[in-house]
């Protein structure tokens, strides 16, 4: 996976506004572009390239951007673009139709069609948001069903969207976390959960291949864990009840993934162990207590488990991380890096 971050303000002031249109026109698609905070233009992009994916990070000041189809006619890369506002609004004028985006809503768009975006703060804050691009070929639903939706305000408070737009945000903010190794399956999921999505608002879920629905099934089971940790009596059988599936078939979908129901939870909840262990802000709260909080309510089951996943006890953990005032990786005896967290 490469991970690449730009910043307007390493730039000379006068040069911020020409070099964020190159560079959204390098990332994104060429546009025509126009701001009223030109002369300063504080901005940054952090772009992640999981290879069929691609995953843009914006904060910028507000602008206006069309894309003409004289540009369209110049270069095309044939792909759909699903942007998450995180901050501001986003206005959209496109295939005929006319939406607004604020916090937390998606828009779609389509390359090869012309629209004209705004984008507003009203105030001094930047735009925030996140865009996801996707070749049209890659998805599994017709393009005449999916013309449908550009331009359309799909919420990502509720449903299978809230899940997409939290695995989205976790990408942009642990990018650098992942291997190269990763972005493969990374893109799968991601392109699996956009066309769930899709599928969803277009109610046309089972137009969806049967691999997309098991990635999509596996990423929310992965999430209702990581929601439920601190829950002692998180089992097999209640992550199945909740998903409306059998124990059997849950055993099955981490068969793919190398480890067992059991071990993948217990995984997550030393990470979150570890995590509050090193910080600052929670050095006094008792070992006890961090362990009770993600599901360990004995101690010193606890303990071992920590042990022998790390290899140092959590007190000697906690006492390395005070003395060198840093926080240290520790390897892991049995390796499995959670998809998104």
């Amino acid at each position: 996976m490469i991970e690449t971050v730009f910043r307007s303000q390493d730039m000379p002031a006068a040069d911020r506004f020409a070099w964020w249109h190159e560079m959204t026109t390098q990332s994104l698609v060429p546009t025509l572009m126009r701001s009223d905070n030109e002369a300063e233009f504080p901005a940054s992009l952090r772009l992640v390239d999981l290879g069929l994916a691609r995953l843009t990070q914006l904060s910028y000041p507000p602008l206006r951007s069309r894309r003409t189809p004289l540009l369209i006619r110049r270069s095309d890369p044939e792909i759909y673009s699903l942007s998450l506002t995180l901050r501001g609004t986003m206005a959209l004028d496109h295939c005929g139709r006319h939406a607004v985006a604020t916090p937390q809503d998606l828009l779609l768009y389509d390359s090869s069609h012309p629209f004209h975006a705004r984008t507003t703060t009203g105030g001094t804050d930047n735009v925030e948001g996140i865009i996801l691009q996707i070749p049209r070929a890659l998805l599994p639903l017709p393009t005449d069903k999916l013309t449908r939706l550009t331009a359309t305000r799909l919420t990502a408070a509720q449903g299978i969207s809230v899940l997409l737009a939290s695995h989205l945000t976790a990408l942009a903010r642990h990018a650098a976390d992942y291997a190269p190794a990763d972005a493969a399956r990374l893109s799968a999921i991601t392109v699996d959960l956009f066309a769930a999505v899709c599928a969803h608002h277009l109610e046309v879920e089972a137009a969806l291949p049967p691999e997309t629905h098991r990635q999509v099934l596996q990423t929310r089971i992965h999430a209702f864990i990581q929601q439920h940790l601190g829950d002692p009596g998180l089992r097999a059988d209640t992550i199945a009840a909740s998903h409306q599936i059998s124990v059997r078939y849950l055993y099955r979908l981490f068969e793919d993934q190398g480890l067992s129901v059991a071990s993948w939870i217990r995984q997550r909840r030393l990470e979150r162990c570890r995590r509050d262990l090193a910080d600052s802000a929670l050095h006094l709260r008792p070992i006890h207590a961090i362990a009770t909080r993600w599901g360990f309510p004995n101690a010193a089951q606890f303990s071992r488990a920590f042990r022998a996943t790390y290899g140092i006890s959590p007190t000697d953990y906690r006492h390395l991380i005070r003395r060198d005032g840093a926080v240290h990786e520790l390897p892991m005896t049995m390796q499995s890096k959670p998809t998104t967290s």
